[in-house]
């Protein structure tokens, strides 16, 4: 993997405009909620991004970073503007429902988008959309074998009511049709916004299943997760991915001990063998951004923002021989160099997209940790 300098100066951001780039430029969308329900996980992504380098492949690079306020709509609002402003290349955003959202505008405008949600789009609309976490099929795949290993024979859903929590849903269930595995006893939704999962709490621990899947992210993980253990659960508690934060340990306290989630290597460099794939550049990741952002502040997602750098460095060379920024040739040119780019490093996994597969990521990009002693701990 060709190592990428984080230079100490900023990459040009301007934060809610957009102005026209110097031809040259290489330009660069970005949509996060930096306000919103979602808040919690565009912030420390938004940081990562002020650690860009200033130059890829020789070229200058403008950054064009937006609030989309966890609202559809107004993410909506930022990919157009971006296509308006002949963007390269579209990052964003978090959040699910609005990553989506922006994938058909993006398509349309035939402008590369890498979502850092996992987007699941109708047949023909994904030619232009990557993805930059780990597929939802992957992470199920995983937690239910963990399951199996426990000998879990009964399973609740606890999730968002909205794309992400569906998406997840989905999943668990063709998996959970396979023979030998746990059955569904119940299934509760809950809304980004609500200020409590009581009842639906409370409706899962009477049922009693062995292991409760929460689909939830970031900080908002936590309600659920601190909802069930108030309710007398004494059951496992699996999380996706996306609550492999500080924010979720922070706000769960103690009653996160014991949950299981899996999550991507960019979470534990130091408890990775010097032989995993990823542990040159989850390690590089974690010791930039906590050197700029202090101790324990690393995010899957702000190391999602980190990867797409390692990801046009090693695509821009090549389209930049293609054609010239700003134009739907170099657009196209960078697309199919991503779709070729090969097995990939980098600090949330392996990547190798194709163009049959934008998600990208292989078997490598997940890991099984616990929370043990408020901190995550790597499931042997």
């Amino acid at each position: 993997m060709q190592t990428l300098p984080i230079r100490p100066l900023l990459a040009t951001v301007l934060i809610g405009t957009v102005a026209p780039a110097a031809l040259a430029d290489i330009t660069i969308g970005v949509s996060l909620p930096l306000t919103g329900a979602a808040s919690s996980l565009g912030i420390p992504i938004a940081n990562q991004v002020k650690l860009w380098p200033k130059e890829l492949a020789g070229e200058k690079l403008n950054v064009l970073l937006m609030d989309d306020a966890t609202d559809v709509n107004k993410g909506v609002d930022n990919a157009r503007r971006f296509a308006e402003s002949k963007a390269d290349v579209v990052l964003g955003s978090i959040v699910t429902p609005v990553a989506a959202a922006m994938a058909q505008h993006l398509n349309e405008a035939q402008t590369p988008q890498f979502a850092l949600g996992p987007i699941v789009l109708p047949a023909g609309k994904d030619a232009w959309s990557f993805r930059l976490p780990q597929s939802t099929g992957l992470v199920a795949a995983m937690l239910l074998e963990h399951m199996k290993k426990a000998n879990v024979k009964t399973v609740g859903f606890l999730g968002y009511a909205d794309a992400y929590g569906e998406g997840w849903l989905g999943e668990v269930n063709k998996l959970l049709a396979q023979p030998g595995a746990p059955r569904m006893v119940g299934v509760e939704r809950f809304a980004r916004t609500d200020s409590s999962v009581a009842s639906q709490a409370l409706k899962l621990a009477s049922a009693n299943p062995d292991a409760i899947l929460v689909a939830a992210s970031g900080g908002g993980a936590a309600l659920p997760q601190k909802a069930l253990i108030e309710r007398g659960y004494k059951g496992r508690i699996y999380q996706t991915h996306a609550a492999a934060s500080r924010d979720f340990l922070r706000l769960s306290g103690k009653d996160a001990e014991g949950a299981f989630v899996a999550a991507a290597p960019s979470i534990v460099p130091d408890q990775l063998p010097a032989s995993h794939p990823s542990k040159a550049a989850a390690t590089d990741y974690v010791q930039k951004f906590e050197a700029a952002h202090g101790p324990g502040s690393r995010a899957i997602f702000a190391a999602s923002a980190y990867d797409f750098v390692l990801i046009l460095d090693k695509a821009l060379p090549k389209a930049l021989k293609a054609a010239k920024p700003g134009t739907p040739a170099f657009r196209t040119a960078l697309r199919d160099a991503v779709e070729h780019m090969g097995p990939t490093p980098m600090s949330n996994g392996v990547m190798n997209f194709t163009p049959d597969d934008h998600w990208g990521h292989t078997g490598h990009s997940v890991v099984m940790l616990k929370v043990s002693g408020g901190d995550w701990k790597v499931e042997p």
